[in-house]
């Protein structure tokens, strides 16, 4: 008896971006459709992908990391959430009475939850405005002043907590739900 499939939401970092690491969308799209992922569609060009699959989180990860690398020839770092955790992502925004632009909010989906005393020994917030919240394995990070404007996200993040995460604004974040919700 085999499960019934989960709806994933698989989040790649760092590709098109400038002229490195360029994959297309629909050759991902037939990729994954030919691994015999069901329902797969994307989502702009950042790396956007549901899903369905019978894996586990670790398989699932690790399968497209290595069909990625090989079909397209680099590294591309996955993290997937399930539809229900990023619902949960959403019905628990931290910023919702403060965040007026879904642009300049964006959300960090890491791997794995940062170390506790890595989450408590960083630094305050300071004059430049903004606000961030690590909850579980997300950050969250509102940057009233855009990405460009705000010291917060010159931070370096992925020191500071230990964790290489990937981000998705507050719109990218919302629409995903709406697509792995069905």
């Amino acid at each position: 008896m085999t499960s019934s499939p989960t709806r994933w939401v698989a989040l790649l970092r760092g590709i098109n971006v400038g002229r490195a690491h360029q994959l297309g969308m629909p050759q991902l799209t037939a990729l994954l459709t030919g691994r015999g992922y069901g329902n797969v569609r994307t989502h702009l060009r950042s790396g956007n992908v549901v899903l369905e699959s019978t894996t586990s989180e670790s398989e699932l990860v690790t399968d497209l990391e290595q069909a990625i690398e090989k079909e397209f020839g680099f590294a591309v770092p996955v993290v997937v959430r399930t539809a229900e955790e990023l619902a949960a992502v959403i019905a628990g925004d931290p910023f919702a009475e403060i965040a007026t632009d879904p642009a300049r909010y964006l959300v960090t989906f890491l791997p794995s939850p940062p170390a506790p005393d890595r989450v408590d020994a960083l630094p305050p917030v300071g004059d430049g405005g903004g606000d961030y919240l690590v909850r579980g394995r997300e950050l969250y990070l509102w940057l009233p002043d855009g990405i460009a404007n705000t010291p917060l996200a010159a931070w370096k993040w992925d020191r500071l907590l230990g964790v290489t995460g990937t981000g998705r604004n507050w719109n990218t974040v919302t629409r995903l739900g709406e697509l792995v919700a069905g």
